[in-house]
């Protein structure tokens, strides 16, 4: 297909709740000028179209026996193709792959998300089918303190630590694989999760993770 017309540099955030903007204080959604895609939208400027593809509870391969269509696995191939073209695509998911009904350890979890990120490197939504680029993000670390807090029985027992195994597994499963970066936004200063649920991003979170995705698409050196 021809998209000489589309001169924008295009890039998909494909996520769970937090590339949705999930908001802990008020049981909904961060606004326009907070949540991480927009943030970077407005720090990139006019020359970038940043497209926003969250859903709460998406995992990177699981079917969820709770709510149907979670499983990212089934459906980034149909959502990246509906946005082609594309130049970029960032994955930040894992945190919903910790649940304690998958029964998976922090090996497991990374396997999975490597073979999404695969899956998204052999989809049809590339600018002339070339250069494919896939920044995979780890997400913030759930904090122990969830399991005293708010989704402690959607989650179960365990998810903190399974999370916190997920960047040393991953990041060398991906490593010397083309077209794939890789951003662990637990290195991040500002980066963390809220401590009304120990899981979700703050306002500080969604700026500092937009603030790294700006430095990593526009070449800058990511600090």
């Amino acid at each position: 297909m021809n998209y000489s017309n589309i001169t924008e540099r295009r890039v998909l955030c494909y996520g769970d709740s937090n590339t949705y903007g999930y908001d802990p204080a008020r049981d909904g959604r961060y606004g326009e000028t907070e949540r991480y895609p927009r943030v970077l939208q407005a720090l990139l400027g006019s020359e970038w179209a940043v497209i926003e593809e969250g859903l709460p509870g998406r995992t990177a391969v699981f079917d969820d026996p709770i709510t149907e269509a979670m499983n990212g696995l089934k459906t980034i191939n149909p959502v990246l193709m509906s946005h082609a073209p594309l130049d970029t695509v960032t994955i930040m998911l894992g945190t919903n792959d910790s649940k304690a009904r998958f029964g998976c350890n922090s090996y497991l979890i990374a396997l999975g998300i490597t073979r999404l990120v695969k899956k998204a490197l052999h989809t049809d939504c590339w600018r002339d089918n070339a250069h494919p680029d896939v920044l995979v993000i780890v997400p913030p670390s759930i904090t122990p303190e969830y399991d005293k807090l708010k989704f402690r029985d959607e989650m179960g027992p365990g998810c903190h630590e399974r999370c916190a195994g997920i960047a040393a597994q991953l990041e060398p499963m991906l490593q010397g694989i083309p077209g794939v970066r890789f951003l662990d936004a637990n290195l991040l200063p500002g980066a963390g999760c809220s401590p009304l649920d120990g899981m979700h991003l703050t306002l500080e979170a969604h700026k500092a993770v937009a603030e790294a995705l700006q430095k990593a698409l526009t070449g800058a050196t990511i600090v």
